[in-house]
C-alpha cells in the first residue's frame, strides 16, 4: 500500500535514472547488435514507458517552464502500451539515439533550476 506521496522531484529523478537505465541497456551496442536483441528492446520499451508515466505525474506549471516537446513523451508511453504491435524497433534505437540525450539535458536542467 502507497505510504507517501511521490513528488515531482521523485518524478523527475526516475526519469532520469530510466534514461541512465537505457544508456546501460545500449552500452556499446551498434544499431544491428541492438535491433537483434529482444531482451535489451523490451527492457528498454519499458524505460520508455516509466519516462513517458513520470512525465504525465509531473506538474504542468513545472513542465510550462521548459521548452520541450513533453507531448512526445507521453505519446511514446502511450504507443508502447497501447499500439505495442505497431513498434519499429529502429524507431525506438533512433530515439535513444537521437531524442534521449536532449531529454536528459532537460531533465538534469530542471532538477538543477527547480529542486537544487
Amino acid at each position: 500500500m502507497k505510504n507517501q506521496k511521490i513528488t515531482n522531484r521523485d518524478r523527475l529523478s526516475h526519469i532520469l535514472d530510466s534514461i541512465t537505465t537505457i544508456e546501460n541497456f545500449i552500452g556499446e551496442y551498434s544499431r544491428s547488435s541492438f535491433l537483434e536483441d529482444r531482451k535489451t528492446i523490451d527492457a528498454t520499451l519499458f524505460q520508455f514507458a516509466v519516462i513517458g508515466e513520470a512525465i504525465i505525474n509531473v506538474d504542468e506549471s513545472i513542465l510550462d517552464k521548459y521548452d520541450s516537446p513533453w507531448y512526445k513523451v507521453r505519446a511514446l508511453r502511450n504507443f508502447i502500451l497501447h499500439e505495442y504491435h505497431a513498434i519499429e524497433d529502429k524507431v525506438i534505437w533512433d530515439t535513444i539515439k537521437k531524442d534521449l540525450p536532449l531529454l536528459k539535458q532537460m531533465i538534469e536542467l530542471i532538477l538543477k533550476s527547480e529542486f537544487n
